[in-house]
């Protein structure tokens, strides 16, 4: 039997709406115009434009990293992808693996971990609050874990890991390996791998780097490379294998077939940031996502996490009323054009504050549409209210 063409193929226009969606969620975010140009692009994923492109992503990227380490490597899959190649480079079966878990994300690294069969060891920290040190101290004392895995945000319940830089010495001092994962955090708030004692921090290119989903980065300290290059042991992952990766990244070699639009876009993403530096970059983070938060609550409306352990990067809303979190996302999309997300467990809508999501404009048009929704469905908030404080915060910056 032949298989026939498919009836109603339609081109993407019958299908996108005809105005562009404001991505305000927990990612993807709008991408800045040079971003989206270089996407556009394809060239030889082996000549000498490439090699260019890639030395200075690698130079950037030490920079956005805060790192001098000679091992950053591009991923070609979602920051999910470089997670599992930090843990499975890192993590030998039968090793001890302590897993902080906040939330969704921090325990995807333990089920990776899990899954080469490693010896996994669960911190549960109750939602929503961030890892105590004095906790951790006292499993790494018990457990003597060869890795330590650990979110900086958990993007899933917006919980901020503010305690990390006194994990990751106290892992240090145990000569225990350190797992960062940064996917929402990285270029959106400090993160300093070299004076944090990091041994592998890994993002994703869709959040705070404001590029496209589906290549992303990791970077491993030289403790780490020492320990990938010691392992006489054959990894089960192909294409995860640091080792490899290696030979294009660092000797002008083949190992796949890179994505390169992915990279070109990621490389001006990458210097976007380096001329607007750190410092500017976690500044504007900061004051955009105060403001947000200050506009949300003269709505009338919660925020899910107290402030010590609030993540800026993603901002968690409780839903208010009888309303269910879905309706709220539905009326926004339809209505005003502006898509937020959902959860992965409590009761909570979730706005992004990351990237190109940093603009006053961007806040202002959001803000309006998730009150303005939320009157519609029924429960009374003051959106006056909440964009008049939106404005006094953002001015009070100044």
């Amino acid at each position: 039997m032949i298989i026939q063409v498919p009836e109603n193929i339609v081109p993407l226009d019958n299908i996108l709406p005809e105005e562009p969606l404001l991505m305000m969620g927990a990612g993807p975010v709008p991408l800045p115009a040079r971003v989206a140009a270089a996407n556009s692009i394809v060239i030889n994923h082996l000549g000498e434009t490439m090699a260019q492109v890639v030395k200075q992503i690698k130079s950037m990227s030490a920079y956005v990293f805060q790192t001098e380490s000679q091992h950053i490597l591009g991923v070609a899959g979602p920051g999910s992808a470089a997670m599992e190649m930090a843990v499975v480079n890192l993590v030998k079966p039968g090793a001890r693996v302590l897993s902080i878990c906040n939330g969704f994300f921090s325990s995807r690294l333990a089920e990776m971990s899990e899954r080469i069969g490693a010896e996994v060891t669960y911190l549960e920290v109750e939602e929503p609050h961030f890892a105590d040190v004095e906790m951790v101290l006292d499993y790494l004392d018990r457990v003597k874990p060869d890795v330590l895995t650990i979110v900086q945000g958990e993007t899933s319940n917006t919980v901020f890991n503010r305690t990390l830089p006194n994990i990751c010495a106290l892992a240090r001092q145990r000569d225990c390996m350190v797992i960062v994962d940064a996917v929402c955090t990285l270029s959106t708030m400090p993160l300093e791998m070299d004076n944090w004692g990091v041994d592998a921090v890994i993002t994703g290119g869709q959040k705070g780097l404001a590029s496209i989903p589906g290549v992303s980065l990791i970077a491993f300290s030289e403790k780490a490379w020492q320990f990938i290059e010691s392992r006489n042991d054959q990894l089960h992952h192909w294409c995860l294998d640091a080792k490899l990766a290696d030979q294009f990244w660092y000797k002008n070699s083949y190992h796949y077939t890179a994505p390169v639009s992915g990279l070109l876009a990621l490389h001006e993403a990458l210097r976007l940031i380096c001329i607007e530096t750190l410092e500017t970059r976690f500044e504007r983070h900061l004051r955009h996502s105060l403001s947000l938060q200050a506009g949300v609550v003269a709505l009338g409306l919660e925020l899910y996490v107290k402030d010590d352990a609030r993540l800026n990067s993603v901002v968690g809303i409780c839903v208010p009323g009888n309303i269910e979190g879905p309706k709220i996302l539905q009326h926004m999309s339809t209505r005003y054009r502006v898509e937020i997300s959902g959860s992965f467990g409590p009761n909570i809508v979730r706005i992004g504050q990351m990237g190109e999501q940093c603009r006053s404009h961007h806040l202002f048009r959001t803000l309006h549409a998730l009150g303005s929704t939320i009157k519609t469905l029924g429960v009374n908030v003051d959106v006056p209210a909440g964009v008049a404080q939106l404005e006094e915060t953002l001015e009070s910056f100044d």
